[in-house]
């Protein structure tokens, strides 16, 4: 649904080697039905291979940190789903491993890559609004809005799996934030639980959710701009999306059908002081064709930067170092909601 169309639609950068699953069975299942010529049982078999030069880490969010470390130990290349770990104590870890290893090691910020997402960057880096003096998102960031949950996401109530609202839609959203207008200076926030008890869907069970499912952010970017962020539960109501960019001479509207914006067509629009709205068209990368959807787009747009990188020997694609500052604004807005106070995002945690 993403990698595999995301790296066919790069066949003259990458060639997909080998699968590695729980299972012999699983893996060559896997390897069969999506034309790969190899299959292991294990990540440790994977790593070892000549035939690998690259590994995609796809997994849940507890497995990140060991499958990611045997990765980087080998010697080889890596690109991590966001989050890269479950805190940042593992980002950390991790990010120091590659950078001890000389790896290119890349998070799957997607958003970072989406061609909407770079024509804001672009837009904002010409001045075209002028200095920006703050800026706002409210969303839909999906998950549970109701009392009952599918099996296969209930891992997510769980605040200990590092996977649930705050992580991965609100997380997608600050990579994409930051690589626009720059890092965060403070926060203060408050993440708030409202429905602690579910069912699961198949078996009738009741489980207790501790994970956040509203999550509000102010704070102060270190440009001095001011920003505010608010995520609700469940699927849209009206736009899933909303971001909202001022500036001195004029503003920039992002919207799209739902908060999890690596995962959806965005909608970009200019108003400069003066003028009229004008729509934006992506700013699409060069001499390549890739999926139309959003989801296998975004993502073979960040292979696309990955393959410069290794060719040319550049740091373009979002790294660990920089899912790092990311996980340390998560871990600035969880200090802050537990302690009712702003919070540096530099005291987020120590550097490893």
């Amino acid at each position: 649904m993403a990698h595999i169309p995301a790296l066919r639609a790069l066949a003259h950068e990458f060639e997909i080697a080998a699968v590695a699953n729980t299972t012999l069975a699983s893996a060559e299942a896997a390897a069969r039905d999506c034309g790969i010529p190899h299959a292991f049982t294990s990540v440790d078999e994977m790593v070892a291979s000549d035939a690998v030069d690259m590994v995609a880490v796809t997994v849940k969010v507890p497995y990140h940190f060991d499958i990611v470390s045997k990765a980087i130990e080998a010697g080889k290349h890596v690109l991590c789903e966001w989050p890269l770990g479950n805190g940042l104590a593992e980002a950390e870890a991790l990010a120091k491993q590659a950078r001890e290893r000389g790896v290119l090691a890349v998070i799957g910020t997607q958003a970072v890559a989406a061609p909407e997402i770079a024509q804001v960057r672009q837009i904002i880096a010409e001045g075209r609004i002028g200095a920006v003096r703050s800026t706002s998102i409210t969303a839909y960031g999906g998950g549970v809005a109701s009392d009952e949950i599918p099996k296969i996401y209930a891992y997510m109530l769980d605040r200990r799996n590092g996977a649930n609202m705050l992580t991965i839609p609100v997380g997608h959203a600050l990579a994409a934030l930051r690589s626009v207008l720059g890092d965060f200076a403070t926060v203060s926030a408050i993440l708030a639980t409202r429905q602690t008890s579910v069912r699961v869907a198949e078996t009738g069970e009741i489980i207790t959710r501790d994970a956040p499912d509203e999550v509000l952010l102010q704070g102060r970017l270190n440009s001095g701009a001011l920003i505010s962020l608010h995520y609700r539960p469940g699927p849209s109501r009206a736009n899933g999306f909303v971001w909202e960019i001022s500036g001195t001479e004029g503003a920039i509207t992002v919207t799209g059908e739902m908060g999890n914006l690596q995962m959806t067509g965005l909608a970009v629009t200019l108003l400069r002081d003066g003028g009229t709205p004008e729509r934006i068209e992506p700013l699409m990368p060069t001499g390549i064709t890739l999926p139309e959807h959003p989801i296998p787009r975004n993502v073979g747009c960040l292979y696309a930067m990955i393959a410069a990188d290794l060719q040319h020997g550049t740091r373009t694609a979002p790294d660990f170092d920089d899912a790092v500052r990311t996980h340390r604004v998560i871990a600035a807005m969880e200090r802050a909601s537990d302690e009712g106070r702003q919070i540096p995002v530099g005291q987020a945690g120590s550097t490893v």
